[in-house]
């Protein structure tokens, strides 16, 4: 059985424009080589921190939607762990609410991107 799942995560911002897609690269293909399945993502680019993590108070942000087996997400998250690139992290099962309402703030987005072209 897969849920559908929404991960949020920080880059640090010492990297590179190519280090940071190659993190956001390393995430997405792990999710799909355990058999998950990417719904969408975004690329929120560099924001202000709420407060310092580390000495930092920047950082790329990154969002993941994807279905996958429940057993794989804590093999996920201590990836993020792992990796010192990642200065937080926070993973979210989406209900069928959630879900439904993330499909509808997609489509939202697709239509302002369409207008706007």
């Amino acid at each position: 059985m897969m849920n559908q799942y929404e991960a949020v995560f920080i880059i640090t911002p010492v990297l590179s424009e190519p280090q940071v897609k190659e993190t956001v690269k390393k995430f997405r293909d792990i999710i799909t080589d355990n058999g998950g399945e990417m719904i969408h993502e975004e690329d929120w680019g560099m924001k202000k921190l709420a407060y310092p993590i580390q000495k930092k108070s920047t950082g790329f942000y990154h969002l993941f939607e994807f279905k996958v087996n429940p057993l794989f997400i804590d093999r996920f998250e201590t990836e993020f762990r792992r990796d010192e690139k990642v200065i937080r992290f926070m993973t979210v099962r989406l209900d069928k609410y959630a879900a439904e309402y993330s499909q509808k703030r997609r489509n939202l987005q697709k239509e302002k991107t369409e207008k706007e072209a």
